[in-house]
């Protein structure tokens, strides 16, 4: 019985992954991205609310950022269009959407100027040479909250090692 609980209690901290995880994880293979890089870019974007929307732009020219990963209301027409979303309420209600759609835009801008930390800010500041300090602010902060997930992450890996060293299984 011992032995079964220690299987129950390892299968539960390998294998449960909260759907956020999941949805990161999924995108980031489809679209050869870190996983973590798109949750990182997601804790700056909205915090990880799926239902955060937000105003960007200037007084010219307003748009409006939806969902977790912050999808530019720019890009709606043509998610639309090729039947990806009915309304924006889906880039709300579909939080594995968002972040899909969001690892589609960051692979098209990382295939226009190379992997790089620049070019990920052009995910938040676009390619204009005037959002050149723009963009390099953002990927400032996108590096620092993805060094402390991976350090996190790390640790973790560690903490579990240390427990399947510890474990004695019964018969």
């Amino acid at each position: 019985m011992r032995s079964l609980m220690a299987l129950i209690l390892l299968s539960a901290v390998f294998h449960s992954q909260p759907t956020e995880a999941y949805c990161f994880n999924i995108a980031g293979e489809k679209n050869r991205i870190d996983p973590l890089l798109l949750k990182s870019i997601a804790i700056q974007e909205s915090n990880l609310n799926q239902h955060a929307i937000n105003l960007s732009g200037n007084k010219l020219k307003r748009s409006k950022d939806y969902g977790l990963m912050q999808i530019n209301s720019l890009h709606i027409p043509q998610l639309k269009k090729k039947g990806i979303i009915k309304t924006e309420r889906d880039l709300l209600n579909k939080p594995c959407l968002n972040v899909q759609i969001a690892a589609e835009i960051l692979s098209q801008h990382l295939h226009i100027c190379g992997r790089n930390w620049e070019c990920l800010g052009s995910y938040n500041a676009g390619f204009a040479r005037s959002q050149k300090r723009t963009r390099e602010i953002y990927a400032k902060k996108i590096r620092k909250i993805y060094t402390t997930l991976y350090h996190e992450r790390k640790s973790r890996k560690n903490e579990n090692a240390h427990y399947l060293a510890n474990v004695k299984m019964v018969r």
